[in-house]
Parts: structure tokens; sequence; C-alpha cells
């Protein structure tokens, strides 16, 4: 069961930024350009946390994947605060 619940949230945040993404493509708005791109990252940590959980479950990579979540949110904090579009 939790294999599912990890592969339904990693195509959520895929899905999310790529539909991100694409909508900065049409409309160049710069906060759907942070939101992708923390989408993006955080569908690398989902992948990580997939590989962490269910592959490779002796090996802990649990700093890396809160260093994917940090980084996410170092990208979208300043896009939160700066973009005055």
């Amino acid at each position: 069961m939790e294999e599912t619940i990890y592969v339904l949230c990693t195509l959520t945040a895929l899905s999310c930024a790529w539909l991100l993404l694409q909508a900065y493509r049409r409309t160049r708005y710069r906060l759907l350009l942070w939101s992708g791109i923390f989408f993006a990252i955080t569908t690398a940590h989902n992948v990580l946390l997939m590989v962490d959980k269910l592959v490779v479950p002796a090996a802990d990579m649990t700093l890396y994947r809160y260093g994917l979540g940090l980084l996410a949110l170092a990208v979208l904090l300043p896009g939160l605060i700066f973009v005055r579009e």
C-alpha cells in the first residue's frame, strides 16, 4: 500500500510541475516558474524517498532527502517574496 502512495505523490508533484511550467511558457508570469521548479525538485525528493524506503531500505538517505526539500523551499521562498508582477 505504501508503494502506491509514494507513486501517487510522485506523479502528483510531476503533474503540478508540468502544468505550472507549461503555464509559465504561455504567460511568462515568474511566480509560475518558481512554483514549477519547486514541484520539479519535490518530484526528485519523492523519487529519492521511494529509493530510500523501497529499493534500498538498508541505506539511510534521510540527509539527502532533507537537502532536496530544503533546496525546493530555497527556490520557492525568494520567488514568493520578490516577484512583483
